[in-house]
């Protein structure tokens, strides 16, 4: 399989090649447009000074904005709150976040213009992918409030594509889908293409060999390379990981086919920043940070200066061979700060444990558990292989030791029996703290 499309890589030449000059006072304009339409927002009117001069006029005067702050704004008035900058009977479409932090989720809008930028965003990176008229694709999602793969499907379409919706199906139907179809291009969370190969191997289809895909969009979680690995092998297709957010409508970063595991920051889209998470100030190029947003596509709900939780590392754009003039994030996405846990003096997080996990081949699914056992702190895995009976009896050993030696955290493996573990179409809840 090659790495590269063939025929023009840019779904916009002109702003994906744009000197970073140029790129700067296009982010510049942007950036007064928005603001002065924050001014119609009782939340950011009363956040963002009238006289901002300059980036780092903005960064220095304009507060920092989490999550908690805009929910809060949003329960004043339920179901948007403080936050519109526009009335919301212009919207079009109704997201909310996931929720899967069992947090209250929070609710956006869009209007006509705002979701026409929006799947252009989308068009940006489908078509650096290869996708072009004529392919047939489908997003593997439940079509549900939650902002994920609507997107996609939109960009897709827009690009001429043939959409099969399969919101109601389950997996079995979906992988019928895949094979009767011949389907191309598929959007879905990392999790769930490993559910969708997972059904098909209990079908006894091969979806390398009977199935079609070229391209596998997945994003919505961190992704290992152990996990990419298996994707690709199971459907014979490249994997191409992305990362939006339902405050930005969109996405925000793309793996570039070109530079494999290094993702395009859309920088026309969005102003991003890279903070100290304790110190919150700007770390340089190389340095791990948490990414601060700011949108600047949407006129009706805004974002300004978000403290996103992700963990991140920023490098120059000149270290991509494909053209574009847009910074990259090394490894894309690479945790979450907020779902970092302590364990015995030692960071851990989900994608770290999945690392692990995935290379080996007789798993089927995973869960892991904190708990404290007499005062101690105990990491619990519990494991389902493809088949309880026939695995090796030191199938828990192996993956321990393999644990303890790329984590330095001895866990308590548990083996559990096929179909023991929740299954999951959205973002997946592996990591369980009891503590």
């Amino acid at each position: 399989m090659s790495n590269l499309p063939s025929g023009q890589p840019y779904w916009n030449p002109r702003t994906e090649t744009m000197p970073r000059e140029e790129l700067s006072a296009w982010q510049w304009r942007k950036l007064q447009v928005a603001l002065a339409q924050a001014r119609n927002s009782k939340f950011w009117s009363d956040r963002i000074p009238e006289d901002i001069s300059s980036f780092e006029d903005y960064t220095a005067r304009v507060p920092l904005v989490t999550k908690k702050d805009l929910v809060a704004a949003e329960e004043v008035s339920p179901p948007f709150g403080l936050l519109p900058s526009i009335d919301p009977a212009a919207g079009i479409r109704f997201h909310q976040t996931s929720g899967t932090s069992g947090n209250t989720p929070l609710r956006t809008f869009d209007t006509l213009r705002d979701w026409t930028w929006a799947v252009d965003q989308w068009c940006t990176l489908l078509h650096a992918y290869g996708v072009r008229s004529g392919m047939r694709g489908i997003a593997a999602f439940g079509y549900g409030l939650f902002i994920g793969f609507w997107g996609l499907q939109d960009a897709m379409m827009r690009l001429g594509c043939t959409v099969l919706p399969t919101g109601s199906m389950d997996s079995a139907a979906r992988v019928r889908v895949l094979v009767d179809y011949q389907i191309e291009v598929m959007g879905c969370t990392p999790t769930y293409a490993l559910r969708l190969l997972e059904t098909a191997k209990d079908m006894g289809i091969d979806l390398a060999t009977e199935g079609n895909l070229r391209v596998v969009v997945t994003g919505a979680e961190p992704r290992p390379q152990a996990t990419v690995r298996a994707i690709e092998e199971g459907f014979g297709a490249r994997v191409y990981d992305v990362a939006g957010m339902t405050e930005l409508a969109t996405v925000f970063t793309f793996e570039c086919p070109a530079n494999r595991n290094n993702f395009h920051i859309i920088e026309p889209a969005a102003i991003e920043e890279v903070l100290h998470p304790e110190t919150r100030q700007p770390v340089g190029y190389g340095e791990r940070g948490v990414r601060v947003m700011t949108g600047l596509g949407r006129e009706g709900w805004q974002i300004f200066r978000y403290w996103t939780e992700d963990i991140v590392v920023r490098r120059p754009w000149h270290e991509c061979p494909c053209g574009r003039t847009w910074d990259l994030y090394e490894g894309g996405i690479i945790g979450r700060a907020d779902d970092m846990r302590k364990i015995r003096g030692i960071s851990v997080t989900p994608v770290m444990v999945e690392d692990v996990v995935r290379g080996f081949a007789e798993v089927r699914e995973f869960q892991t558990v904190l708990r404290a056992d007499r005062g101690l702190d105990v990491m619990v895995l519990r494991v389902e292989p493809w088949d309880l009976a026939t695995a090796r009896a030191d199938l828990a050993q192996r993956i321990g030791a393999e644990i303890k030696q790329s984590i330095g955290l001895q866990p308590r493996v548990e083996l559990v029996a096929a179909g023991a573990l929740p299954r999951f179409e959205a973002k997946a809840v592996r990591f369980h703290d009891e503590r």
